[in-house]
């Protein structure tokens, strides 16, 4: 019950912040007009005696108070969030002000002495709560949409709201005890902290909430689809809240003793009563003897009724009618929007008014917000938002008070084995209503509300009909995940295949990021283990080598091979050449023609024409040369440039396109037949890639100790030399290879492309290497091993690098992003680590294979322990397989 209020309590503050500023502030001012000149009221002139033990004890409450008020914000930097500490310091801006007008304005109503306020202000230090602050406001900094941002703050004020409000209610009693000890300063000293903390209660559980909305309301913008005041996930949150929630045993003995402190104060203060009403009688000849003294009251009555009060109060009621009544609300939100300049700046097209959808949540998820809000909200006819994605810690149900631990939605899956019950997450339609005929659903397609307004079934209804493509799900839907979850259920439904994709996840994924930048048509995502090799020591750098792979033994193997590397003393590099090549085709009229554009390309003042024309397409691409070969009246010109921190494929095409239209303002007669003539090459084996590199060129060599290469490789320097002569070499030429005189290079390759973003089909070219090994040391009984890879294609910027997996395996390698000092120094390092890594690799298989471990481990490390499971209808496991 309680949760539920306070989830409503922060709902109502986050989604009308203005309304309760302006009433908090109102509130405030109204109760400035109640100061006066004199500081007292009854008169009575109360000495004030300064003792040295005072002194000291005010001293150190001081020091105390601010050593407590600096740990949380220690405590909030750590976490790395500026805006954590941002919005600390306001509400704590606010807390202390708002704590020194009610105090002094109650205080000067109730006689207090104003001289004992210096001495309280530790306490206002003391019992202001930053912590439970912060944590609210990770909660909403965690938030990527504005709604979702008054979610958050709801589902924060649920779990925090009671025990902060138990906790206050024990302080106050606590302190007020104080107030009962009859001696007169520790009396007002009491007071004021009483004061303070119901008002810093007042503050957090109102205005802060309503604050914290508005800040992120204002300060909202997007950095690659996240705001950037995003906070990445919930779990630190709630773990911190679960580490700090209290006992219930603690909570019970709280209740008790606050019960046992409203006796206390009820008995004390009965007795005062009575003796005043005595007083009161004795006093009435008194009085009466003074009738022009005024009362308290009276005192009371003519400040509340003083002409500034009444002018304050006065304009108040009309500001808060202009408010109400003549100010378009609508207008302010819109004004509020326009802050998002682009619409990947929006929040995805939450509205209310739509009464044809229903969000449902499912019983096996869980949900920071209390089982009752929850289905209450589940009655409300609005249009299905991204939830965080919640699973319940510890097991249980909501109803139990188990909180749940949200994850982030761009780089967590799902916890359940069963993939088919994420659909259940934003399940759209209402069975039990009625489909619209395609002409209704055509018409409200073209209303305000658009695909957002349909069922789930109308919109495949339409669909199938073609009326809605359904490559723009997403955009006629103005949700990528609903869009990714109806394409899935009408494919099904097209190729006949039932639950086809149920083994496929879809949920708990950005898909704003991948739209229109590295997939289409976009169903789900396949996940792919992730292993760590290393560390290897490269350069005098110590490393961790992503790679993500489903062939194991791989990532053992190959930290084996880096274990011998490091213990050795580590692998040199050296960045040869770095240039990406296209190689567009022309025809000329006849051969000689053909001829004379090549000779005419290769004189270095048309060759300066053409680089002018590439180098104007972009800041880092910058033409190197231009090598052109003749077949017949074909002309290939093979473009070489390099491309920063770019793998850069698309640059080239952009330069060389601007290269061709200047050589066709020169020769008219050159008749361009395509950007890619293959001669390139890309994506395919070459010869030319070998022998003239393509991307970055990259040599890494080492030397082992023969101690190394029998305790860690498990063999010897002869048999590796011998092997690497019959297999890399002999084999290889017999096969006729090209760029293939090398172990397993292509595993290395492929593993840490798929790990940090690049493009998985470059392994054909990136993977051409020579592996050397040779003796060495002055005895000859070490090993010089080394691998050349003359086409490495790799890029730090663009493709898939910029998603959140893949981001995060570049950052650890240190290459994340670009070089603003030197652009391409970053890509170049990452050549070096392939390169590097690949060595390794070649080194713990080639000592494999030398003393016949390959099959031995393989049957440890690559065999599935899993029942195969038949194609078949009848599903039945198939036995395992021990041969």
């Amino acid at each position: 019950m309680l949760s539920n209020m306070f989830y409503r309590l922060g709902r109502l503050c986050a989604s009308y912040p203005w309304e309760v500023i302006f009433i908090a502030f109102l509130t405030l001012f109204c109760g400035r007009g109640l100061l006066g000149n004199n500081t007292k009221v009854c008169g009575h002139d109360c000495s004030e005696e300064n003792k040295g033990v005072e002194l000291v004890l005010l001293s150190i409450a001081r020091c105390v108070a601010i050593l407590f008020f600096i740990h949380p914000f220690l405590k909030l930097n750590k976490l790395g969030s500026t805006f954590l500490v941002v919005i600390g310091g306001v509400f704590t801006l606010s807390c202390l002000v708002s704590c020194f007008v009610f105090t002094i304005n109650i205080s000067n109503l109730q006689a207090g002495d104003f001289t004992e306020l210096n001495k309280a202000l530790p306490f206002y230090f003391l019992l202001m709560d930053i912590t439970n602050a912060g944590l609210l406001a990770q909660f909403a900094l965690s938030s990527s949409t504005q709604e979702e941002v008054r979610e958050n703050i709801a589902q924060g004020m649920s779990i925090i709201g009671p025990t902060i409000t138990l906790d206050t209610i024990v302080k106050t009693l606590v302190i007020g005890v104080g107030t009962l000890s009859g001696v007169r300063r520790l009396e007002e000293l009491c007071r004021f902290a009483c004061m303070s903390a119901v008002i810093n209660y007042f503050m957090f559980m109102l205005f802060f909430p309503a604050c914290l909305a508005l800040i992120l309301e204002l300060s909202r913008d997007q950095d690659e689809g996240r705001p950037v005041w995003y906070f990445s996930t919930l779990s630190r949150i709630l773990q911190q809240e679960e580490e700090q929630k209290p006992n219930p045993v603690l909570q019970r003995v709280k209740l008790i003793m606050s019960a046992g402190l409203l006796l206390v104060h009820a008995h004390s203060r009965y007795p005062v009563l009575i003796a005043g009403r005595a007083l009161q009688q004795a006093g009435k000849s008194t009085l009466a003897d003074f009738p022009n003294q005024p009362s308290n009251w009276d005192l009371y009555m003519q400040k509340f009724g003083s002409a500034e009060q009444m002018v304050l109060v006065t304009l108040a009621c009309t500001f808060a009618i202009l408010y109400h009544y003549f100010i378009s609300h609508e207008d302010l939100e819109e004004h509020l929007a326009a802050a998002n300049a682009s619409p990947s700046r929006r929040p995805l097209s939450y509205r209310t008014n739509y009464t044809s959808q229903t969000v449902q949540t499912s019983s096996h998820e869980g949900s920071l917000r209390p089982q009752n809000a929850v289905q209450e909200s589940a009655s409300q006819t609005i249009l299905p938002k991204p939830y965080p994605v919640s699973f319940t810690v510890g097991g249980g149900e909501i109803a139990s008070k188990k909180f749940v631990e949200t994850a982030d939605k761009v780089i967590q899956t799902k916890i359940e084995s069963n993939w088919a019950e994420q659909e259940s997450e934003i399940q759209i339609s209402e069975p039990s209503k009625e489909l619209r005929s395609i002409e209704e659903c055509k018409e409200v397609l073209k209303s305000e509300a658009g695909g957002a307004g349909l069922l789930d079934e109308e919109v495949i209804m339409l669909a199938e009909r073609k009326i809605i493509p359904v490559h723009a799900l997403e955009t006629v839907l103005q949700n990528h995940k609903r869009g990714v979850f109806l394409r899935r259920k009408l494919i099904s439904k097209l190729a006949k295949q039932g639950c086809v994709f149920d083994s496929l996840p879809y949920s708990s994924y950005d898909y704003k990021m991948v739209m229109g930048s590295c997939c289409e048509n976009v169903i789900g995502y396949v996940p792919i283990p992730v292993g760590i090799a290393g560390p290897l020591l490269l350069d005098e750098e110590l490393l961790y080598i992503p790679m993500a792979t489903t062939e194991g033994c791989l990532v053992a193997s190959t930290n084996r091979g880096c274990r011998a590397l490091t213990l050795s003393g580590g692998v040199r590099s050296s960045l040869l050449s770095d240039g990406m090549t296209r190689a567009p085709v022309v025809r000329l009229p006849t051969e000689r023609e053909a001829g004379k554009i090549k000779l005419w390309v290769e004189r270095k003042e048309n060759f300066e024409i053409l680089k002018t024309a590439f180098d104007s397409t972009s800041r880092f691409a910058r033409l190197q040369n231009i090598e052109v070969q003749t077949a017949g009246p074909l002309a290939y010109l093979r473009f070489k440039a390099t491309t920063g921190d770019a793998m850069g494929m698309n640059m080239l095409s952009k330069g060389v396109d601007e290269a061709l239209n200047k050589l066709c303002e020169i020769f008219s007669e050159v008749k361009v037949l395509s950007l890619s003539g293959n001669y390139c090459t890309d994506k395919k084996p070459a010869a030319v890639n070998w022998i003239r590199g393509r991307g970055k060129e990259v040599v890494c060599g080492a030397q082992i100790p023969e101690k190394i290469v029998k305790e860690v490789l498990k063999t010897n320097v002869h048999a590796l030399v011998n092997l690497n002569i019959t297999k890399n070499y002999i084999g290889s030429a017999m096969a006729g290879s090209v760029g293939g005189f090398n172990a397993q290079a292509a595993n290395i390759v492929t593993a840490i492309y798929l790990a940090t973003g690049q493009d998985p089909a470059q392994n054909v070219t990136s993977s051409n290497c020579i592996t050397q090994l040779e003796v060495a040391g002055a005895d000859e009984k070490d090993l010089y091993i080394s691998c050349t890879m003359p086409s490495i294609e790799v890029g730090t910027v663009g493709g898939g690098t910029f998603l959140p997996a893949q981001s995060s395996c570049l950052e650890l390698l240190g290459v994340k992003g670009s070089c603003d000092e030197s652009p391409g120094r970053n890509a170049g390092k990452l050549a070096r680590i392939v390169c590097a890594t690949v060595l390794a690799g070649e080194l713990s298989l080639l000592a494999a294979l030398a003393e016949g471990h390959l099959v031995r481990s393989h049957m440890t490390h690559n065999r599935s322990s899993v029942n195969m499971v038949s194609s078949s209808s009848s599903n039945k496991p198939l036995e395992k397989q021990n041969t």
